[in-house]
């Protein structure tokens, strides 16, 4: 008999509309029970609005979601931009990586990089030249276990704290 938490029981896909509300909790369990951080507004109002921006967002802000027994235990999205035209291409794309989570009894088990995994092959299939990160020092690891590395030639710049 394989465990709940038995990765190759997860399903790992692009998430259904009607799962929205539930895929957005993630972001507020890892922010508010996680990180510890506290709210500007309660839960539900969190999971309506965030719920209602990714519909409005859908053809830019990509949703994927790890599934066990019905339950979403972890999600990833692809944010994809355009880029500036090139007398190569005038249709260029690339793409970022943004809130993956995985809920922690699930971790340790491949489902994040399950994710980093369907995530790059979406951006592949869009045609995006490249995808980025922006990662907690913990995650290092595990998204250079499943294909990023660091380049010389990218560069962050946090505006916050620009003078």
């Amino acid at each position: 008999m394989t465990s709940r938490t038995d990765a190759a029981t997860i399903e790992v896909r692009p998430a259904h509309d009607d799962e929205l509300e539930r895929v957005v909790r993630l972001r507020w369990l890892w922010t508010v029970n996680d990180r510890g951080e506290r709210p500007a507004m309660t839960e539900a109002e969190y999971v309506s609005a965030a719920a209602d921006w990714a519909r409005q967002h859908a053809a830019s802000h990509v949703a994927f979601v790890a599934v066990a027994d019905a339950e979403i235990v972890g999600m990833a999205w692809l944010a994809l931009a355009p880029r500036v035209p090139t007398p190569h291409s005038l249709d260029r794309l690339s793409g970022d990586l943004q809130s993956c989570y995985v809920l922690p009894s699930f971790r340790n088990r491949g489902v994040g990089g399950r994710l980093v995994h369907v995530v790059l092959d979406a951006a592949r299939e869009r045609g995006a030249e490249h995808v980025t990160v922006h990662t907690s020092p913990d995650s290092i690891a595990m998204y250079e276990r499943n294909g990023f590395e660091p380049h010389a030639r990218l560069l962050f710049a946090d505006t916050a704290n620009i003078a």
